[in-house]
């Protein structure tokens, strides 16, 4: 059977993306002052303006608008109206509500005398979702993996200054084609990058296609039908918040697994990790990554469930896709016996009270070694359910 499948991704100097930088930075700032401080901080950026809102409680002291105009800075951006050291930055961020604190201090279970990984509850109610599969080293859809590459090299190469006429603003999709559920080829490739004005449409394709897609797409995933999209409008010279407001959250998809799963609708970026929406679909990429590398399935899409309050999940579903060298439900009840789903155990497992958020906040949280939920350490494990 044929057919095709497309992802997206977009540079660290994307309007939302630089939302998502600034909130991840600020939160890191959090931990690493106080390990046990929460916050939901969210930002948003419009022509001129930064505003950074949202709810912080514990022992640390953050110079929000210094660690903004750093990111700012960092990024890339350092002419024009959204400059580092032009733009305004308006912060309102106020302390946790004292009743969501309530559910999160202390769980249901610990209230009726559980142990000491029932002391969190969940932050709030939801549903998170993780999934593997076997396209890539990675164990993550091919068309996201090369999305996300496309997106960095562009950084890489403005910031080497290899192409110096990049600027931070940018995006990135691949169109991937399959033959049943194996990747045979890149049907097309769209790449939007901003540039300086002096630069050439002609220049642009011609190194795009060079220093960008050649270096970044395997060679026999391309053909002579495979399409090139680059700079499609012509002229993209006013970018990032300039050119497009920017929001905390608002690329949920580019930040997981591009489209292919399901998704709970909770966004992760300046969220510390008793929220669930972050730590819970950390959690769930770091079980599926484990089955699919153990050989007990070969594509995986968990769901975990969470109710305000209540540290132990309301429900755990698990997909494989017709993969699985077991009944789905055997496999869920695995998932529940091996995996510590609480909160406060999720935290303890993947080290989620340090300032390792800013590096998650462009080019995917998951698919990246670097990052701890992406650890295969249970996989030899789990293979003892085959015998």
């Amino acid at each position: 059977m044929r057919r095709f499948f497309t992802s997206e991704s977009v540079t660290e100097g994307h309007p939302d993306k630089v939302c998502d930088k600034i909130s991840d930075s600020i939160l890191d700032e959090l931990l690493r002052q106080d390990p046990y401080a929460r916050a939901a901080v969210e930002c948003c950026a419009a022509y001129n303006t930064l505003f950074i809102t949202g709810e912080v409680s514990g022992n640390a002291s953050v110079d929000y608008e210094a660690v903004a105009r750093r990111v700012i800075r960092e990024i890339g951006y350092h002419h024009g109206s959204f400059a580092y050291d032009a733009c305004n930055v308006l912060s309102y961020v106020h302390g946790q509500s004292a009743d969501i604190a309530l559910g999160v201090d202390s769980s249901v279970e610990k209230k009726a005398g559980g142990d000491e990984l029932d002391t969190l509850g969940a932050g709030d109610q939801g549903m998170m979702f993780g999934y593997a599969c076997r396209e890539t080293e990675e164990l993550m859809p091919l068309p996201i993996v090369l999305s996300h590459r496309l997106a960095r090299k562009l950084a890489e190469l403005r910031k080497s200054r290899v192409l110096p006429y990049l600027r931070p603003d940018g995006k990135t999709q691949v169109t991937v084609e399959y033959e049943g559920k194996t990747p045979v080829r890149v049907d097309s490739i769209v790449v939007s990058t901003q540039h300086k004005e002096t630069v050439s449409q002609e220049q642009i394709i011609a190194d795009v296609k060079k220093y960008v897609v050649a270096a970044v797409v395997p060679a026999h995933f391309l053909d002579e039908h495979t399409k090139y999209y680059i700079n499609p409008t012509g002229r993209f010279t006013i970018g990032g918040p300039e050119g497009d407001s920017g929001l905390t959250g608002r690329k949920i998809v580019v930040d997981t697994y591009g489209g292919r799963c399901a998704h709970g609708g909770g966004a992760f970026s300046g969220k510390d990790p008793t929220k669930v929406d972050r730590s819970a679909a950390y959690m769930a990429r770091y079980v599926c990554k484990n089955l699919v590398a153990s050989g007990v399935c070969d594509e995986a899409e968990l769901e975990i469930a969470y109710a305000i309050g209540v540290a132990r999940p309301v429900s755990v579903f698990i997909d494989t896709f017709g993969t699985g060298k077991l009944p789905d439900d055997v496999i869920a009840d695995i998932v529940k016996k091996e995996f510590d789903l609480r909160p406060a155990a999720i935290i303890e497992t993947l080290g989620l009270r340090r300032p390792i958020y800013a590096a998650t906040a462009a080019y995917g949280h998951f698919g990246r070694e670097e990052f701890s939920w992406e650890r295969c350490d249970r996989a030899e494990d789990l293979k003892r359910y085959l015998k």
